[in-house]
């Protein structure tokens, strides 16, 4: 998995940039022959040498970025992902407001070569120009089975936002886990050119009573014929950088269990929580 990650970090930051300036080959990186051709190049006893991609810097998660996922009884759901991306995003507050503008030109590729604030090195598709937006790796995600809501998913953490959701949805869909054990699972994070493990001893230190009075883990359950109004997971970035605070996860899903609604945050996250009524 970690391979397959690194490349398509690498994808990402060559090919893909707004479709409404330049052509992405959409088509050619979802085909079955382009996976199957990057399955061949991963060798499953050794990781590719980072001599082989482009250097970049470990990041650092900035704590400008919200997220939050909502299900109601009704089965309606809602995955919404905002940031200013860096600290007071542009450091211009909008007349009248009372809230900043972002500065998510940074997202852009501003010089060939050269490292935005979260490490990643793009190419010239996502190079600025008038009226284009830029790459983001925000990924709020909506999972349905048998046309039901089945998981609401997303984070922060800046470049980390991709891999970590992927992890939480296969987490769950493929290894069985509960939401927030899926959630709460130690991390690997790779941006293409570097991969990091992150600990998961802080979820260890946690019980269920610890946990539900820090509001970081709550499942929420009702009997078929007793649904719940409505459940809500909100997952902010936190006040103090570090790898056990950077790029955690909220998690919802409709249907683990028959009869029962999960909520889940992460617990290295204590500033987030997982509520319902």
């Amino acid at each position: 998995m970690t391979e397959a990650m690194r490349h398509a970090y690498m994808d990402r930051n060559t090919f893909l940039g707004d479709p409404a300036f330049v052509k992405n080959p959409t088509e050619k990186l979802l085909s079955k022959e382009y996976a199957a051709e990057i399955r061949k190049q991963i060798q499953p006893e050794i990781a590719t040498p980072s001599s082989r991609v482009q250097p970049g810097m470990e990041p650092h998660e900035k704590p400008e970025t919200t997220h939050y996922s909502i299900v109601d009884h009704n089965g309606n759901a809602v995955s919404t992902t905002y940031t200013i991306n860096g600290r007071f995003g542009s450091v211009v507050i909008a007349p009248g407001t009372g809230f900043f503008l972002n500065d998510e030109m940074d997202d852009f590729t501003v010089k060939v070569g050269e490292q935005n604030m979260y490490g990643l090195v793009q190419g010239a598709t996502n190079a600025i120009a008038p009226g284009k937006r830029p790459l983001s790796s925000m990924t709020p995600t909506l999972v349905t089975k048998d046309g039901k809501v089945f998981m609401v998913v997303g984070s922060p953490g800046g470049s980390r936002i991709i891999t970590i959701t992927l992890q939480t949805v296969l987490n769950v869909i493929d290894h069985g886990m509960a939401p927030q054990e899926a959630v709460d699972a130690r991390e690997f994070i790779t941006s293409g050119c570097r991969m990091k493990f992150t600990s998961n001893s802080a979820a260890s230190r946690q019980t269920p009573k610890n946990c539900c009075r820090n509001a970081a883990i709550n499942w929420l359950s009702k009997p078929l014929g007793e649904p719940l109004n409505s459940l809500w997971s909100v997952c902010r970035a936190p006040p103090v950088f570090s790898s056990e605070s950077s790029g955690n996860d909220s998690a919802v899903s409709g249907k683990v269990r028959e009869g029962f609604i999960y909520g889940a945050n992460d617990v290295r996250r204590p500033s987030g929580s997982a509520v319902g009524y």
